[in-house]
């Protein structure tokens, strides 16, 4: 199965145990194999549960404990010069997203800053400033981790900061037009 073909009505049953972050609190758990879970969301790679009523995020690397195939990793283009393709650092933030909410974190408007920053020995380094939906939400190391992993593949880059801030404070004016009628805020 394929994160596109999942029905969230239709419940599935873990193949093997699964480590799981516990939804917005960001506290690990196990969920044991032979668990009913329902997916309410399959988007960027990781998968959002439904597990006895509470929500759950699956990462990418264990979805197969719900019969599902990893998503497939964006295609990079060669980069033989050296440089970082900045178009390509936005592709990979736009696979990140809220695990309560369907929207890419690009949309939602949480990146405030993605910045190739040159060092002395050569090394690009990705600087990224960013902000949560809510300041409390246990899930922004879990952002943090999803953005560092996947800025890191993209040719060139030698290193990647992500700095979570609350400053200026994130509200639904924030987000894209896309995203506002998508969720209703318009």
């Amino acid at each position: 199965m394929n994160a596109a073909s999942f029905d969230p009505h239709t419940p599935l049953t873990l193949l093997r145990d699964c480590p799981a972050v516990l939804i917005p609190e960001g506290t690990p758990i196990t969920l044991e194999v032979g668990t009913s879970v329902y997916i309410t969301q399959a988007l960027g790679g990781s998968v959002t549960l439904n597990v006895n009523g509470n929500l759950a995020r699956v990462g990418a690397a264990d979805v197969d404990a719900l019969g599902m195939a990893p998503a497939a990793e964006p295609a990079h283009r060669d980069s033989s010069s050296g440089e970082v393709d900045e178009s390509l650092l936005w592709a990979q933030l736009e696979t990140c997203y809220d695990p309560e909410i369907p929207i890419n974190i690009v949309e939602l408007g949480l990146i405030y800053r993605c910045e190739v920053v040159a060092e002395e020995s050569g090394a690009k380094r990705v600087e990224i400033d960013m902000t949560l939906t809510a300041p409390g939400c246990g899930m922004g190391p879990i952002l943090v981790d999803d953005i560092r992993a996947k800025i890191s593949t993209v040719p060139n880059v030698g290193s990647v900061a992500v700095e979570l801030t609350f400053d200026p404070p994130w509200n639904s004016e924030m987000m894209s037009e896309a995203a506002r009628l998508q969720t209703g805020m318009y």
